[in-house]
């Protein structure tokens, strides 16, 4: 069994030099994410990690805390504070999420949540850039990184495609066919994101409005939401939303997500009123949160977030300099 303790299982080496290089990478990662955010006039905040009532979205439900639910992302609390008069702001911080088990996937998570007051969604994927080459220059010292047998090169500027021409690019349907079907994340996933370049950053943008009960609408294009999101090596890394600002209309959203939820047997949170209500105070803003492990795993190279976590959560064993691992980076 994975982080057993049992005296024959063999040692392995070469996993416990690979996972202790990964920790110390890991953590000056996080170290330049700060120095960054700092260098940029951002105020590091906490915010709770459990909630009385979670945002209301697709495909996701929250994991129940006793009578609070455990946060799946830090963005209501976030966004109350942007409403309050903080206009940049960033966290760091654990997230959870039902059923995320795989190579990709963690039910407990580390994200960096970041908002930015008086900048739309394609200011937000320029930072996006700057961020990742600080990174990978404070910690690598290069901006060609190589990644599972390729080489993602940094450089500026990266790829941008419609969500919807990447569906008429690679998908055996257009986009709109794929909603109405409820077959879009399963064309981005099966279709698109294999297809994408994996040499290059590249970020797909504007998505249907219902995946993004969070974001404004485009101006041009009212049924695509100011959304964004960015792959690696064919991996979503980020995911990046022109801020709903218009009380109302964010509730008309819930309320329709928690009647879908409702319809197919699915559990129901409360609405969260406390945030509909700070909402009569929300600038204009920009926001983006990004999976720290997933980054993490392209710049120390590893093949799954297992291998750059002090701990999966299959066990409560860390990975020790001493101990026994079975199995291999």
């Amino acid at each position: 069994m994975r982080g057993s303790t049992d005296d024959r299982i063999p040692e392995n080496p070469s996993r416990q030099t690979c996972i202790e290089k990964n920790l110390v990478l890991r953590s000056t990662i996080l170290d330049a994410v700060r120095q960054f955010f700092r260098q940029n006039g951002f105020l590091e905040v906490e915010t709770p990690l459990r909630l009385t009532a979670p945002a209301p979205e697709p495909h996701i439900d929250a994991v129940e805390s006793g009578n609070h639910y455990l946060q799946a992302s830090p963005e209501l609390h976030m966004k109350r504070l942007l409403c309050a008069g903080y206009d940049k702001i960033f966290q760091i911080c654990k997230c959870f999420r039902h059923r995320e088990r795989g190579t990709l996937h963690i039910p407990e998570f580390t994200m960096l949540e970041w908002y930015t007051t008086g900048v739309d969604y394609r200011f937000l994927m320029d930072q996006v850039e700057k961020l990742i080459c600080f990174v990978s220059e404070k910690t690598l010292g290069r901006q060609q990184v190589p990644y599972r047998n390729t080489t993602i090169d940094l450089s500026c500027p990266w790829k941008r495609i419609r969500t919807g021409d990447a569906f008429t690019l690679y998908a055996d349907m257009d986009m709109k066919s794929a909603v109405a079907n409820d077959m879009f994340e399963e064309k981005l996933a099966f279709e698109i994101e294999p297809r994408l370049d994996r040499s290059r950053p590249v970020f797909l943008h504007d998505y249907p409005l219902e995946y993004t009960p969070l974001a404004k609408s485009v101006p041009d294009d009212p049924e695509a939401a100011q959304r964004f999101e960015l792959y690696l090596a064919g991996i979503e890394i980020c995911n990046g939303y022109g801020e709903l600002t218009d009380a109302d209309t964010q509730r008309m959203r819930f309320e329709s997500e928690l009647s879908s939820k409702r319809a197919n047997g699915r559990r129901v949170s409360p609405m969260p009123e406390r945030f509909l209500d700070d909402m009569s105070n929300m600038p204009e803003a920009s926001g983006c949160a990004l999976g720290l492990d997933r980054l993490v795993m392209i710049l120390a190279d590893a093949e799954a977030i297992d291998d750059v976590v002090a701990f999966v959560p299959e066990d409560d064993q860390p990975v020790s300099r001493q101990g026994k691992v079975p199995y291999t980076c």
